[in-house]
């Protein structure tokens, strides 16, 4: 899909503050209100916004660990890759799933409430799954960037 310089910076303003009216977002990238209404949607639908959601802090909520796993597997077989995928889609604990390249397979992103839920969820995930050979576990010890906000390429720099 092309993007012309107001769907930029439409996106821009909309990940970085969802909460903006179509008002306030209308101001800024200079249409109407259901201007910016009508390009959201046809946003959405066609799949470039994927969702609008809330950043949430782990620790308000009780999720006081934050941990990054990495899995490699015995073989890279893709039904042991497919039912791996399928397996951490349903795990709440998974924030982030990245199926990778290199040494290691998989890398997610895991919360528990603490080390004992922890301890459980890696006895579900890896201890009793024969394909997995290894895995590493990495306690975060402090968020020092969260968030979703990607680089979009300014308005002046498309061709």
């Amino acid at each position: 899909m092309a993007l012309d310089r107001i769907d930029v910076r439409l996106l821009d303003l909309v990940q970085r503050n969802n909460r903006l009216s179509s008002e306030e977002l209308g101001a800024k990238v200079g249409l109407s209100a259901s201007g910016v209404q009508r390009r959201l949607k046809r946003l959405r639908s066609e799949g470039v916004i994927e969702a609008d959601v809330s950043i949430i802090c782990p620790k308000s909520v009780g999720r006081n660990v934050t941990v990054l796993i990495l899995i490699s597997f015995e073989s890279d077989r893709a039904d042991v890759v497919d039912r791996f995928k399928r397996a951490i889609c349903k795990m709440t604990e998974v924030m982030s799933g990245f199926y990778v390249t290199g040494q290691t397979d998989f890398v997610l992103l895991v919360t528990a409430n603490n080390m004992e839920e922890y301890d459980r969820f890696t006895r579900r995930l890896a201890h009793e799954n024969p394909d997995i050979k290894r895995f590493e576990t990495m306690v975060v010890l402090n968020r020092v960037k969260v968030g979703f906000t990607l680089p979009i390429i300014s308005a002046g720099d498309q061709s």
